[in-house]
């Protein structure tokens, strides 16, 4: 019982980082995130809105 007892909790630690590891793999990587671009202005009819009044 003993033994059970003393290596319980470390068996769990254990258990605890490797899941902690497998979370960090699934999590894209910051580097890996694409750039946030603007949409380009919308094309009515061949005319490009550049936002100003005609």
């Amino acid at each position: 019982m003993a033994f059970i007892a003393v290596f319980v909790p470390f068996f769990m630690l254990g258990v605890l980082v490797a899941l902690g590891r497998y979370e960090e793999l699934m999590l894209p990587r910051a580097e890996d995130e694409p750039e946030v671009r603007e949409a380009p202005s919308p094309v009515v009819a061949g005319v490009r809105d550049t936002g100003r009044d005609a």
